[in-house]
């Protein structure tokens, strides 16, 4: 449980980031071997009220000419209704412009969203150039909750999902579903907020962190959490507190995105 010196911290909002003070808090979940229920303290910090958009990235873009891994590479993963379950198309147009690949249109008219289709290798890069760095697995976890102790930051009963997050209602990705008025990503803040004010912490896209789940780990490993606009209850299910997801440092896909924080 939340201690109670941070149960007015979503209050306390500055230049687009809440303040989550200094703390010990719970994390995890009982009986989840990846993300074990237990104790945690951290320091204070600011994180981002919403998803870093298009129009933040092409500024670092503008700035740096950074070209980004899925250009180099070539090999970003895009989707398109049809596909099976946790299947998606190998496009080599795609890149953080071309999110869905150059075929399924750009970004013009979508500069609010999120952006997408880039690496954590490349978010690392926009966190030099801006100053700021990615949330902590345990930091993400703690400003999701917003002080609660369920599986979603509004309780038990995941069908209230829809109020909060950009999701897959779709019963497979056979067929395309806008049954919340987005196939793809949405405009950030276009769901309820978490009781700390925070936008999208479900849905819309995965969010990268940095750490690792076991000392071992490979560093070509990288985690984001979240869930994402792709997610859905028969296939990734990943919308909720605890779960912590797993892609390789280069790998571009159009439902990975980032939320950043500032140290004090």
């Amino acid at each position: 449980m939340l201690l109670a010196c941070c149960t007015t911290v979503w209050a306390q909002a500055k230049d687009g980031f809440v303040l989550v003070p200094k703390g010990q808090f719970n994390v995890g979940k009982k009986g989840y071997l990846l993300n074990p229920l237990r104790k945690v303290n951290v320091d204070s910090f600011y994180i981002a009220v919403y998803e870093t958009t298009n129009t933040q990235f092409d500024a670092f873009i503008s700035a740096t000419g950074y070209i980004t891994d899925a250009e180099r590479r070539h090999d970003a993963l895009v989707f398109e209704p049809g596909l099976k379950e946790f299947e998606w198309i190998n496009d080599s147009t795609a890149y953080w412009r071309y999110p869905n690949g150059k075929s399924r249109g750009g970004i013009e008219h979508k500069m609010d969203h999120p952006v997408t289709c880039i690496s954590y290798h490349d978010i690392i890069a926009y966190c030099k150039w801006a100053g700021v760095r990615l949330p902590a697995l345990d930091e993400w976890e703690i400003a999701c909750r917003a002080g609660s102790g369920t599986d979603y930051f509004f309780g038990e009963d995941g069908s209230k999902i829809s109020e909060y997050a950009n999701v897959w209602h779709g019963r497979n990705h056979l067929m395309a579903d806008s049954s919340d008025g987005y196939m793809y990503t949405a405009p950030v803040g276009s769901f309820k907020p978490n009781a700390w004010g925070l936008y999208d912490m479900y849905g819309n896209v995965f969010e990268f962190c940095t750490g690792k789940l076991t000392q071992t780990e490979s560093s070509t490993i990288a985690h984001a959490r979240g869930g994402s606009w792709w997610c859905s209850r028969n296939a990734c299910n990943f919308f909720n507190s605890y779960d912590v997801g797993s892609v390789n440092v280069r790998a571009s896909f159009s439902n990975q995105g980032f939320r950043v924080v500032k140290s004090i």
